[in-house]
């Protein structure tokens, strides 16, 4: 008994680390990520052109972002549920909304003006906040608790 309840305090503090790694990348994001629509998406973006932009430091630093949202992310589900092939599955569900998202991302940015500022300001938003997470906790557990 005493193992189990040491054991669970273990898993609790580090999906408590995750959590805190995951609010520190949000809390930091300007200081640790190149992001010129941090500072658009905060003001009259309505009314507003995009803001100029170095594309291949906007994506790297997007990848970065990513990376580490996902890292932590699955982290979190891991301690969770215990279950490999499910963090696998997670982790794949990932690369491919990465690979959507990054490409619809670009796409809006090069091919649309500004009327698209929506469709910009939500697929960024996914791009930079773990919303996965949020969205994959849930489904997996009823998941998990259907089978």
């Amino acid at each position: 008994m005493q193992l189990k309840q040491t054991n669970n305090w273990i898993v609790y503090s580090l999906v408590g680390f995750c959590l805190v790694a995951l609010i520190f990348i949000r809390l930091y994001e300007t200081q640790l990520f190149y992001d010129p629509f941090l500072v658009y998406f905060k003001n009259d973006y309505l009314n507003l052109p995009f803001p100029e932009y170095d594309t291949f430091l906007l994506l790297l630093n997007l990848i970065s972002r990513y990376f580490f949202n996902t890292f932590f992310s699955l982290a979190i589900i891991f301690l969770l549920f215990k279950d490999f092939q499910l963090t696998k599955f997670a982790a794949f569900l990932y690369f491919f909304f990465f690979i959507i998202l990054i490409f619809l991302f670009f796409g809006v940015l090069s091919f649309f003006d500004e009327q698209s500022n929506f469709l910009l300001f939500y697929v960024r938003r996914f791009l930079i906040q773990p919303l996965f997470l949020v969205l994959f906790i849930p489904a997996f557990y009823f998941q998990k608790k259907q089978s």
